[in-house]
């Protein structure tokens, strides 16, 4: 019995140390989407009623509907979801190069190169905006998706070069230098064994671009129009002058944050290897 005791005094002393903060945590960080979940299945008397409610007696869809529907949501979704991709596919590729040439090669102002790269992660992007603009307006690329994309790659490849080069440095050479010896050439060598080892960490650069790209506003709001509105700016026309569309602005962001979240369920294994071990350890 005084063995029961303790271990049930351990058990509760656990739980309020740990547990219960945690739980505290978890209730503050998932509160917000879990109401604006709620409100966007509230019908109207409820929405705009004085009455807390912490869930709707009937809930409705009318409002995604009314947002696929009237406010033609999926348009803005699918120029998202292209600016998003393309940004993805391009910084991938020449962060890829880039981190390797910095890993594999020594060359004068390697330092100084991968100094300014991480600089310029120290800067607000909206200091871009000005130049950026004069860039693409003399360039002929203003409220095209391309804009975005150039936009969009000055602040994603310094930080992915960082990320894919930190990896690339915990592979050991001997990798290549062992199909080197067996005839493969330099492209080769990559190609077919470094690439394959590289992939955890290359989806997880890829799922942080594309998260950047996704829900960017700032460049967004700046370099498109009404007819290539990406999806939070298309958000923040919800927002009036007068009035806020609270239904169809949290049924929007609930839409917004699924396809983040299908991509972290099937990818979550493959970004915990990327972003936490090196690889093959020599």
């Amino acid at each position: 019995m005084p063995n029961s005791l303790c271990r049930a005094k351990r058990s509760v002393s656990r739980f309020l140390i740990v547990g219960l903060p945690l739980l505290l945590i978890l209730i503050f960080l998932l509160f917000p989407y879990y109401w604006t979940l709620i409100t966007s299945l509230k019908p109207n008397r409820e929405l705009y009623s004085t009455q807390v409610v912490y869930w709707p007696a009937e809930p409705t869809l009318a409002a995604y509907g009314q947002l696929f529907g009237q406010f033609n949501f999926l348009k803005p979704m699918g120029n998202s979801f292209v600016v998003a991709m393309i940004t993805t596919a391009l910084s991938l590729t020449v962060s890829m190069l880039a981190a390797y040439s910095f890993s594999r090669f020594r060359f004068r102002g390697r330092k100084l190169l991968m100094v300014l790269f991480l600089t310029n992660n120290m800067f607000p992007t909206v200091l871009l905006l000005i130049p950026l603009f004069t860039i693409m307006r003399q360039m002929n690329l203003l409220y095209t998706p391309a804009s975005l994309v150039l936009s969009y790659t000055t602040f994603t490849i310094p930080f992915s070069v960082w990320l894919l080069n930190g990896y690339l440095n915990d592979l050991p050479m001997s990798l290549e230098e062992a199909a080197m010896v067996d005839g493969a050439n330099r492209a080769q060598a990559f190609t077919r064994i470094i690439l394959p080892v590289l992939v955890p960490c290359l989806l997880a650069t890829g799922v942080y671009i594309f998260m950047q790209s996704w829900n960017e506003y700032t460049f967004a709001v700046l370099f498109t129009n009404d007819r290539n509105r990406t999806v939070p700016v298309a958000l923040k026309s919800l927002i009036g002058q007068f009035g806020v569309q609270w239904e169809l602005l949290t049924a929007g962001g609930i839409i917004t944050v699924i396809p983040v979240c299908v991509m972290f369920f099937f990818a979550q294994k493959r970004l915990v290897a990327g972003l936490t071990s090196g690889a093959v350890k020599g």
